[in-house]
């Protein structure tokens, strides 16, 4: 039996900093991250290939980054720009087939089962792809193509960047073998760990295993390990993935002591986030607080609600109750995150006249900031001193 080779993962080489390098020539061939500051304790978003050859990363704390690289150019995140230009290269990939999986602005999924009378295999595709990138874009991209997701991924970032490469099914076996087990999708920190200490530090050596073995040693996820570490994954290209959740957080400049003032910023982010849901059409069935202390210890809390809902009042007083159950000052970061997400608008099951008049208020509003920006309307609370770090 032949196995397609159908499916194509494109993933952007240093996306944000690219973006910045071709937008600003004067950059080009110069260290360049996307991130945070140090002030507001900020961490690196995308770091360019000059940039890593010191060691910076993504995800590493900005403070850390300017020791690795003194002269690092360091410039801030711009989401609408990099929007824009996601946009750009969604666009293009759609052009060879409807069925396009986007994991985040600068990646995705291509299944070009269906395409390929019109375009060529997928290899012509994924050619014609990275030059329209380059070409149209001034950007360069990395394809990996496979006969599945797990192996189209990992061919993606073989040799970043610019790189191309394919995994046919008959060599996928060989070609995992070596690779660290960590490289095995769903493969967290944790899983990894209880890996190591059964002996398994490559793929090949995950194969040792039986399936009951596995299974008995990590449930459900046993048969996922299992499969992937023999080339096997039956996930399919999924256009529409809906988002699981919306949230949002804030590192603080110094640590939070106050309370009060933590209560402040929560119903800010509240605000936040009840925006978004109402502008994506979307209710909350959960609401999660994230708090990190200053020895950087993660704490999070869930709290399920009744109802879902998209209003600001609902959602801050979940979070609010999980703050004061949950919550010891010094502060360093606190985050807000909204689950269970629905598009389905269900009536109450007992109609709260207050609630209905809020959602009222809450559309009146909405319309005044469409048309004169987030901060015409503001709760009294939320309003602090000019000079104060908000």
């Amino acid at each position: 039996m032949v196995i397609e080779m159908s499916i194509i993962h494109c993933d952007m080489d240093a996306f944000y900093a690219s973006v910045e390098q071709r937008d600003n020539p004067a950059l080009r061939g110069k260290p360049v991250a996307v991130g945070g500051s140090v002030r507001q304790r900020g961490v690196i978003s995308a770091a360019s290939y000059e940039a890593r050859r010191y060691g910076v990363r993504s995800a590493m704390p900005t403070f850390k980054a300017l020791q690795l690289c003194p002269e690092l150019v360091l410039l801030p995140v711009n989401h609408a720009k990099y929007e824009k230009v996601s946009r750009q290269i969604m666009r293009i990939f759609r052009h060879y087939t409807p069925l396009v999986e986007p994991l985040s602005l600068d990646e995705a999924f291509l299944d070009v089962r269906g395409s390929e009378g019109l375009f060529g295999p997928a290899e012509v595709i994924g050619r014609e792809i990275q030059r329209r990138i380059r070409e149209e874009l001034g950007l360069t991209v990395s394809v990996g193509i496979g006969p599945n997701k797990f192996l189209a991924k990992l061919a993606s970032g073989h040799r970043k960047p610019c790189g191309f490469t394919v995994i046919p099914a008959d060599r996928a076996v060989e070609f995992i073998s070596p690779l660290p087990v960590s490289k095995l999708w769903g493969t967290g920190a944790r899983t990894a760990e209880r890996l190591y200490k059964m002996g398994v530090q490559t793929i090949g050596d995950l194969r040792r295993f039986s399936l009951p073995t596995l299974e008995q040693q990590f449930g459900k996820y046993g048969l996922v390990l299992y499969q992937l570490a023999r080339g096997i994954d039956d996930r399919p290209v999924e256009p529409a993935r809906a988002a699981k959740s919306i949230g949002k957080e804030v590192t603080f400049a110094t640590d939070v002591y106050s309370f009060d003032e933590l209560h402040c910023i929560l119903r800010e982010l509240a605000e936040k986030v009840g925006r978004r849901l109402r502008k994506h059409g979307l209710k909350c069935g959960s609401v999660t607080l994230k708090v990190k202390y200053p020895d950087f210890r993660l704490v999070t809390r869930s709290k399920t609600l009744r109802e879902p809902t998209d209003l600001t009042s609902v959602i801050y007083r979940a979070a609010e109750e999980l703050l004061r159950r949950h919550c010891v000052p010094p502060v360093r970061l606190l985050g807000l995150t909204c689950g269970k997400l629905t598009d389905v608008d269900q009536p109450a099951l007992f109609p709260d006249e207050k609630a209905i008049k809020e959602a009222r208020v809450t559309k009146a509003l909405d319309a005044l900031k469409d048309k004169y920006g987030e901060d015409v309307v503001r709760i009294g609370r939320l309003l602090r001193p000019k000079n104060e770090d908000g």
